[in-house]
């Protein structure tokens, strides 16, 4: 693959219509909530969620969303439930990329709670990591079904030909951009966005392209990033594709020339920006939810850049493999994933984006359709070591 501009443009497609994004401020209105989220999913370590309390409101989504402020008056929602699907019964090894607190294997076992004949087998990897054990195991993999938080690791799993191609019944409750050829499909999103203190800045005074960043006055030596973060390099993957590699290098050079400073992971960039020891940063939408969870008060919200990398909306996701002598079974799993159920358990306990448009987001998040992410095949994200090689050469890393 070349890294030109032309050849991104050639793989696009033309532009969905989309609503303007009305740049308020989205997380104003949240509560005290009672559930604390602690972050750091490079790796796979994601911090715990912890909860105090339960929802039993919307009958059976009682049992799967979270509790606090971000799940109060949700009550019953659209979708395929999972009473109107196949029964899950038998067992599967299922390779998680990427671990989300735990909190993929509490649906796991909730799951096999509800079907006594159900059984995972699970094992636990960081996202590149989980990627390569598959990759290095080939058609001699235990495995049945990759579950991974990051799009470019289930794609370079597809990309060496070890999945199958999903069926109809899977893939059509979710967005196309979120299944490419059908080799996964998204299961929960995160958006990237801007977390900015509210003290410091107005929504409006956030600019609506990455590339003004660095002649922002507010953000002179006051910017936050996590350069070691999966999440960044995909962003800037995603830039390197969409611009080229010249364009994506001196806009590096001119974020570190205006002092960008770099932290571990993106939970503590947002929480920078709560203390007010810098006015923005870059992080997945998520995290200022889980600061505003247990910060109520913190002067923290988000705004979301429009049709750049920095719009990019990155997905978990599962896959099949060609290896598998389950992929019946397999399909009906990854059916439950994308249940209206496990959906609202990603939204109310991940706080992630749903993948099917009948679940909404929580914390008065927009929804995908409202924001607008470049048009950018989820499947290059893949390709890695080139973005790896350019923040090295920068400097960044």
């Amino acid at each position: 693959m070349t890294d030109g501009h032309d050849s991104a443009r050639d793989e696009r497609t033309p532009r969905r219509s989309r609503r303007r994004l009305d740049r308020r401020r989205f997380l104003a209105g949240l509560g005290t909530a009672t559930t604390v989220g602690v972050a750091g999913c490079m790796n796979g370590n994601e911090g715990t969620t912890t909860e105090s309390g339960g929802n039993e409101t919307g009958g059976d989504f009682g049992e799967f969303r979270g509790s606090g402020a971000l799940a109060e008056g949700r009550g019953e929602l659209e979708g395929t439930r999972m009473a109107d699907l196949p029964s899950l019964s038998g067992e599967l090894t299922v390779y998680i990329g990427g671990g989300e607190g735990g909190l993929y294997l509490d649906l796991l076992s909730r799951l096999e709670a509800r079907y006594d004949d159900f059984s995972v087998n699970h094992r636990e990897y960081g996202t590149a990591e989980g990627a390569n054990t598959l990759i290095n195991e080939s058609e001699a993999t235990p495995a049945d079904v990759f579950w991974s938080v990051d799009a470019g690791s289930l794609s370079a799993v597809a990309n060496e030909g070890l999945t199958t191609t999903l069926s109809s019944e899977v893939v059509e409750p979710v967005p196309d951009a979120y299944h490419p050829e059908d080799s996964w499909v998204g299961t929960a999103g995160r958006a990237r966005a801007v977390p900015y203190n509210t003290d410091e800045l107005s929504a409006d005074e956030v600019a609506d392209k990455v590339d003004a960043f660095p002649g922002i006055d507010a953000f002179q030596d006051s910017f936050g990033w996590a350069p070691t973060y999966g999440a960044f390099q995909a962003f800037v993957t995603a830039m390197r594709l969409i611009r080229g590699r010249q364009e994506t290098r001196d806009w590096l050079q001119r974020m570190l020339d205006a002092g960008a400073s770099s932290y571990n992971n993106e939970f503590l960039v947002a929480n920078a920006v709560a203390d007010g020891e810098i006015t923005a940063g870059f992080a997945n939408h998520y995290y200022a939810l889980r600061v505003k969870a247990s910060r109520p008060d913190a002067p923290l919200d988000l705004a979301f850049t429009s049709g750049d990398a920095g719009a990019l909306v990155n997905t978990a996701g599962t896959a099949v493999l060609q290896a598998s002598d389950q992929q019946e079974l397999a399909e009906t799993f990854i059916r439950h994933l994308l249940s209206a159920e496990a959906q609202e358990f990603f939204a109310t306990r991940l706080y992630a984006y749903p993948m099917i448009p009948e679940i909404p987001p929580v914390g008065g998040l927009p929804t995908i359709e409202e924001l607008d992410p470049p048009e950018l095949d989820l499947s290059k994200l893949s390709n890695i070591q080139p973005t790896l090689d350019l923040l090295r050469e920068v400097g960044v890393l």
